[in-house]
């Protein structure tokens, strides 16, 4: 990887690190709809098994190079809302502590394990996690929060972090091993997730 490259990856990374660290401002704060976007927003930074698999996405994307660096990270939001919406609805969607829990073991063998996947594939596995993670995002609803709201706050933190999993993975492509153990780490988080989800 050229130089140039390698200062673009550390300067997206930084940014979506700090607007992770960043609380998110609004026009009028403790509005109806900004304290919705503020609950959506912080949502997926509040457990590990959301953080670790979103981090993931970025990651294989990264590993899987070509199509993937967009595909993957742009289909997982797309497919949060989809899962979102039953649950918005009270409709309630099985497995889904599982499949949450799953989508980080899964998603951190690949990486570990440096399996080489068709793009189409790839996003098909990722579009069915993200339904899961929509689901669990949908039934956290707090009440009389705007679901608009809610949802943009929650997929814009779902972009930051697969951006951030993303820059971080092109950093580690000339070291694969490294970009293996984070693989194998997440997996291992995914187990103790996968116990606990039981």
């Amino acid at each position: 990887m050229s130089y140039p490259s390698s200062k673009a990856a550390i300067r997206v990374a930084a940014a979506g690190l700090l607007c992770l660290c960043a609380s998110p401002a609004f026009a009028h704060p403790g509005g109806h709809a900004g304290l919705s976007f503020s609950d959506g927003f912080w949502h997926p930074l509040s457990g590990a098994d959301h953080f670790l698999a979103m981090i993931a996405v970025g990651l294989w994307a990264a590993q899987i190079r070509g199509n993937a660096k967009w595909l993957l990270p742009l289909t997982f939001p797309l497919m949060m809302i989809v899962g979102a919406v039953p649950a918005f609805l009270g409709l309630v969607v099985p497995g889904v502590e599982i499949g949450v829990a799953a989508s980080v073991l899964v998603l951190g063998g690949l990486i570990a394990t440096a399996l080489r996947v068709p793009v189409g594939g790839g996003a098909a596995l990722v579009a069915v996690f993200a339904v899961m993670h929509g689901a669990a995002h949908g039934v956290e609803l707090p009440h009389q929060a705007s679901a608009v709201y809610y949802t943009l706050g929650f997929v814009l933190a779902t972009a930051l972090l697969h951006l951030t999993g993303l820059a971080a993975g092109l950093l580690a492509n000339s070291r694969a091993s490294l970009l293996r153990v984070g693989g194998a780490a997440i997996a291992a988080a995914g187990v103790v997730l996968m116990f606990n989800a039981v």
